[in-house]
């Protein structure tokens, strides 16, 4: 399973990002690499409004971000790649709270999630990845305890 994102969509549900600073788009593709690492999915991002010069598609590792230019938006992107994808389509998920891409997606019979939806699971993998060894050392001693007393 992958994930095709409305990444303007989703921006703004995410802690400390903001449509309006200049590197947006490369924050969250950092946030979505993080959850492609954890979660071992790939994911397609897709931005408005590219600016002149910027390559249309780059890779980030499992992360593929389509800039799209001027003249066209990330919601047909979105639907062109839906297209595409024909039957194997309803193997995805489109992450965006827009109507028209959330109908294009049911269209392709591939799961839909709302960007507050999806942000939230990206801040919760994030909140997991800060604590660190520390959340794994305490079910440690969970399973060490256990342990003992079964053989006890």
């Amino acid at each position: 399973m992958s994930y095709l994102i409305d990444g303007h969509n989703l921006i703004p549900h995410l802690p400390g990002l903001s449509l309006s600073q200049i590197d947006d788009e490369m924050r969250l593709v950092e946030w979505l690499q993080g959850y492609c690492q954890k979660k071992h999915r790939n994911v397609e991002v897709f931005f408005d409004q590219a600016p002149p010069g910027f390559l249309p598609t780059r890779k980030f590792g499992r992360v593929t971000a389509h800039f799209v230019r001027q003249g066209s938006t990330a919601d047909a992107a979105i639907q062109g790649r839906l297209l595409r994808m024909g039957k194997s389509a309803r193997n995805d998920s489109v992450v965006s709270s827009d109507r028209q891409v959330q109908a294009a997606a049911r269209q392709a019979h591939a799961q839909v999630i709302p960007s507050d939806v999806f942000a939230s699971e990206l801040v919760r993998l994030s909140e997991e990845a800060q604590a660190g060894p520390q959340a794994d050392l305490e079910s440690s001693k969970e399973d060490i305890a256990y342990w003992e007393d079964q053989f006890s």
